[in-house]
This record gives structure tokens, sequence and C-alpha cells, in this order.
């Protein structure tokens, strides 16, 4: 699930301020510690390979993010692909893949302890 700005009903509109909200944009209840994540990506990279040996091959962590620049493609386990760009909120379930359509930073968070073991088994995969 992605959204643009320009999307998020504006909920309150002061000088100086306006504030967006949209509501139910996936549900953290029940996963303990959260880690905050900035991630510098490069066109072309494709986590698949990274993920093999992991439930379905695919990452088994929620994210909720925002992009700051770049453009991120994402597939999961039925193979819907939904396409970030910068200055979309997303949320991507657990069960997906990452391809890196342009260089791209953004900003997630993440169950900490589901996010540590992904991140540790692609660390091991690079070493293979």
């Amino acid at each position: 699930m992605k959204i643009s700005r320009e999307n998020i009903d504006v909920k309150m509109k002061i000088p100086g301020a306006v504030i967006r909200q949209q509501t139910d944009f996936g549900d953290a209840s029940g996963l303990g510690k959260i880690s905050a994540e900035y991630f510098s990506l490069s066109a072309g990279l494709d986590t698949t390979s990274l993920f093999i040996g992991l439930e379905g091959n695919l990452c088994q962590s929620p994210h909720w993010g925002y992009v700051l620049k770049g453009q991120i493609t994402t597939t999961d386990a039925a193979g819907t692909r939904e396409t970030v760009n910068p200055q979309d909120l997303f949320f991507w379930a657990a069960g997906h893949n990452v391809s890196i359509n342009e260089d791209a930073e953004i900003i997630m968070f993440s169950p900490q302890h589901e996010h540590t073991q992904v991140i540790n088994h692609m660390i091991e995969k690079t070493k293979e």
C-alpha cells in the first residue's frame, strides 16, 4: 500500500502548518520494538537472491516508510507489483521482494526483531 502526499487528506490547515493524516495505514499490534532505518539503494539492486532461504524466499518483515528520492518496485508472494516514488508513504506487508528502478533513499520503520533477522540473513548471503 502506498499513497502520495497529495492524496493524504488534510485534517488541519493553519498559518504555518498543514496536517495530513492517512488512517488505517497498516497494523503494528503485537510487533514489539520498532527500528528506524535509512536506506540508500542503487538502481538495479534486486533482493530476490538475498532472500533465498527465508520463508517463500521473501522478506518476512513488514515496513512503513517514506521515499525521499528514487523509485522502488515491490513484488509480493501473489506476484502483485507496486511502485513507490518520491514523497510516497508506503506500507509493505511481510512477504515481498524489492527491486530498485532508480537510485533511492528511503526512511523505514520496521519490527526490530523480524527485520534484524532478515538483515542478518542478507549479510550471510553476501558471504556465500
